[in-house]
């Protein structure tokens, strides 16, 4: 691969990169405060390329015997080498240097980024990985948002209901988002994958469901509950910590949210 080739795919890279970050496709793999970092990497790959171009043709924009001699006579010609027979030296990018071949992998998360849609993560990794809530937390909860039912998160359900014992609950109803995936003993919890970082550090926060629970509904399937604290725990096979359950009164089916991730 010789540096007009590098060109072309940091620019391809780059380009995948921006459509990416300027759509909602990026919150696949990362957290939504990451867009400005996304854009600005896929603009300085773009600029390398460019660079990299510019530097590449300017010798063939520049070479002498382009330019006309300024006394009106003929174009200066390159000296020949005539008795060592090997090839003239003035030549732009007689002898380039070029890459390993490998260099061209470097097209395939571009293509991937361009050609392929991936889910969010889901089901399936919820079911390798152990509750996210591993770990008692001394902070105190502020009140629940105002309304009937209160809007909150899988994640702060969980940690109010595992940490805080319920007490910053209460008796108010609640209104939870997540998708469906297999729980210990088979039936369906309601999940949701909270990041660091990125895709590759997610971790489910798993949440069982009491009362009028949802039954035969499909892995993946995202729904809206609302419901009430239950004091009532089960332990993730996993890596054995508590899951929390929530009373759950009515639920509908809803489409995935735009941010998959908590």
């Amino acid at each position: 691969m010789n540096r007009m080739a590098q060109a072309c795919v940091l620019t391809f890279l780059g380009a995948a990169v921006l459509r990416a970050s300027v759509t909602d496709l990026y919150l696949r793999y990362v957290k939504e405060g990451l867009r400005p970092f996304l854009i600005a990497a896929s603009l300085l790959l773009i600029a390398v390329a460019v660079m990299t171009l510019w530097y590449e043709l300017r010798p063939y924009i520049d070479r002498p015997e382009d330019r006309n001699d300024p006394a009106g006579g003929n174009p200066p010609q390159p000296a020949e080498q005539s008795t060592s027979g090997s090839a003239r030296q003035d030549l732009p990018n007689e002898h380039a240097h070029h890459e390993p071949r490998v260099a061209w992998l470097l097209l395939l998360p571009a293509l991937g980024l361009l050609l392929v849609s991936p889910p969010a993560l889901g089901s399936f990794a919820a079911g390798q990985a152990g509750t996210a809530l591993s770990a008692d937390q001394d902070d105190d909860y502020p009140p629940l948002p105002p309304g009937d039912p209160a809007t909150t998160t899988v994640f702060d359900y969980a940690s109010r209901a595992l940490f805080d014992k319920g007490e910053s609950i209460g008796n108010r109803r609640v209104q939870l988002t997540g998708f469906i995936t297999p729980g210990p003993d088979g039936q369906p919890i309601l999940a949701r994958m909270i990041l660091s970082c990125c895709a590759a550090d997610g971790r489910p926060v798993k949440l069982g469901m009491a009362g009028s629970a949802p039954t035969g509904l499909a892995n993946d399937t995202w729904i809206q509950v609302t419901g009430r604290y239950t004091d009532r725990i089960t332990h993730d096979p996993i890596n054995d910590e508590e899951i929390p359950y929530i009373d759950i009164e009515s639920w509908r089916q809803v489409t995935a949210p735009k941010d998959p991730y908590e």
